[in-house]
C-alpha cells in the first residue's frame, strides 16, 4: 500500500497499519528526505518516493516479512529493499531521534525493587475417602456366555428357519 492511499486513513487505522503515529512518520520523512530523494541527481533513481522507501523499512521491521516478499508488493528487486532498509536504519539511527534506551539505562531501572507480600497458608483439600469395595468393582456381563462360543446362552436353544 503506498502512501497515497495512506494519506487518507484515520489516524488510529494509519498507526494500526505502520506501527508509527502520523506526527513520527512525518519527523521520519523530513529526516530522510535530503539524503534519500535523488531527483535531479546524476545516477540512478530511485522507483519509490522518500515515504514509500520508508514503508518498505517499516513493513520490513514490524511485519517481519522476508524482503523477497516485501520486493514483489512493492514492485522492486531484493536487493533494493535490502539497501532501502540498511540505508534508512542507518540514518535513523545516527540521528538519535528514533534510538531506544541503551542497556545500561534498561539496566539501570531495573535497580528499583518492588516487594510484594502475599499471605499463603497451606490447607489440606478435603476429598472422599476412597474404600477398597469401590476400588475393587467390577461391571459383571448382563448374561453369562458360554466359553466355547461367541454367542449369548439364549440364541443357541433357538431355532430359526427362514
Amino acid at each position: 500500500m503506498s502512501y497515497e492511499r495512506l494519506k487518507q486513513l484515520k489516524p488510529s487505522t494509519f498507526k494500526r497499519r505502520c506501527g508509527v503515529h502520523r506526527e513520527t512518520f512525518y519527523q521520519m520523512t523530513s529526516l530522510l528526505r535530503p539524503h534519500l530523494d535523488r531527483q535531479g541527481k546524476r545516477g540512478g533513481q530511485c522507483k519509490l518516493a522518500v515515504e514509500d522507501q520508508l514503508l518498505v523499512a517499516l513493513e520490513y521491521w514490524r511485519e517481519y516479512r522476508s524482503q523477497f516478499h516485501i520486493a514483489e508488493t512493492w514492485g522492486v528487486s531484493e536487493s533494493t529493499v535490502c539497501r532501502i532498509v540498511q540505508k534508512v536504519e542507518t540514518l535513523l539511527l545516527q540521528s538519535g531521534k528514533f534510538r531506544l534506551p541503551g542497556k545500561k539505562q534498561v539496566y539501570q531501572k531495573a535497580d528499583e525493587w518492588t516487594v510484594v507480600l502475599v499471605d499463603v497458608a497451606e490447607t489440606p483439600i478435603e476429598r472422599p475417602k476412597k474404600t477398597t469395595p469401590v476400588l475393587q468393582w467390577q461391571e459383571k456381563a448382563p448374561y453369562p456366555q458360554n466359553p466355547t462360543s461367541d454367542r449369548p446362552r439364549e440364541w443357541t436353544n433357538s431355532v430359526y428357519c427362514l
